[in-house]
């Protein structure tokens, strides 16, 4: 079948609903295929872009992909991938991830486009992969669907981009395996950066209490408040709808809470990282109460100190981004940092050979964290 692909309309919200429930089921964790007014808004989003595939004989919906970006951000996400079980093995995902890709990075748009994609089956992996996406990362426990789901971080550069990385200086021990992974799979040099003891975390203190707002629009205008410019520590494309404030007002954490899929990204601190990375522990805690499995964070790859921070309260290097944001001439790599308060169960995970090197990393980090070392008396 060769399918028409273009633009969707506001005329398609009822169908693509319908489609994302045949491909999901009642599961689906995301507005952009379960809430009318969220897709309405995408669609007339001026940075982003969705396509539909639709049957040439009679005129439904084959498939959905958009790449979303944000104002400011020139960093785009790969979401909503899905074809019709009627309509697979045709191609489908493939052409509407290259028609995406042609229109948003190849035309200078973007700089980058990544995607989290489920690990059920090779399948999504490859479609990816066949469209220029390179594994960055796994991320276990990532989602809740039908049940815990690991995902796989990938991601595509504009040409020319990742040869701009700005050089990082020292890493901690842990993100060792993830570094010489990504060297041997994308070609990039980390040889100058040296690895170093974590930071020794700092006296301990008594426990923060904490107080939780969960007030969207609240919480929306207080983050432009204090991040107008969206220029320090964020999570693009995560619009924070939760508010974690210390009781004596010593900071403030801005977070993207799904309690659909059960995860948790932190997007934003105020007045800066490390003082609320203090707190690391009870706002994690926290999170968890509030139905978070899985909380992940992404931070600059040369902050050594808040890397340490997230390290001392059981975080692991989950998944690098290299060139992920640009700053003057260079862009600068970021790593996702992750925590899961679930048991973690790699059996029903389905690896592709490319993404197989960075379970073993994680698994490597994971160990190095979580397991005592052993000492023997002679």
């Amino acid at each position: 079948m060769t399918a028409a692909i273009d633009r969707a309309t506001p005329a398609d919200i009822a169908d693509l609903r319908q489609l994302y429930y045949a491909v999901y089921g009642p599961h689906y964790p995301t507005a952009l295929g379960t809430d009318p007014a969220e897709m309405s808004r995408l669609i007339g989003d001026a940075d982003t872009l969705w396509l539909v595939a639709r049957c040439p004989e009679t005129g439904s919906l084959a498939g959905s992909a958009a790449i979303h970006g944000e104002p400011g951000s020139r960093v785009g996400r790969l979401e909503g991938l899905a074809v019709h079980p009627d309509h697979r093995a045709g191609g489908l995902a493939g052409a509407l991830t290259e028609a995406l890709c042609d229109r948003m990075l190849g035309t200078g748009r973007l700089d980058s486009v990544y995607a989290t994609v489920r690990t059920v089956s090779a399948g999504p992996q490859r479609v990816v992969a066949r469209n220029g996406f390179r594994p960055m990362g796994i991320l276990p426990n990532a989602v809740d669907l039908s049940c815990r789901e690991s995902l796989a971080l990938y991601a595509r550069h504009s040409a020319g981009v990742l040869e701009r990385r700005v050089p990082v200086t020292e890493v901690p021990t842990p993100l060792a395996p993830l570094l010489r992974t990504a060297e041997k799979t994308l070609g990039i040099d980390y040889g100058h950066t040296r690895i170093t003891a974590p930071l020794a975390a700092g006296p301990r203190t008594a426990a923060t209490r904490l107080e939780t707002i969960e007030a969207p629009a609240f919480v929306r205008r207080r983050f432009r408040e204090r991040f107008p410019d969206a220029t320090r520590w964020f999570y693009p494309l995560h619009t924070p709808n939760t508010l974690l404030v210390a009781d004596d007002g010593g900071f403030e954490v801005f977070a993207y809470l799904n309690r659909t899929g059960r995860y948790c990204a932190l997007v934003a601190a105020h007045p800066d990282p490390a003082t609320a990375a203090a707190s690391l522990e009870p706002l994690t805690q926290t999170l968890t109460r509030a139905g978070a499995g899985y909380v992940e964070a992404l931070l600059p790859l040369s902050q050594h100190g808040l890397l340490s921070a997230f390290l001392a309260q059981g975080f692991i290097p989950s998944a690098l981004y290299p060139a992920m944001r640009a700053e003057g001439d260079g862009f600068h790599d970021y790593v996702v940092m992750s925590r899961t308060a679930e048991q973690i169960d790699f059996r029903g995970t389905v690896v592709d050979e490319p993404l197989q090197p960075y379970l073993d990393a994680y698994v490597s980090a994971w160990a190095s964290t979580y397991l005592p070392t052993l000492e023997v008396a002679s």
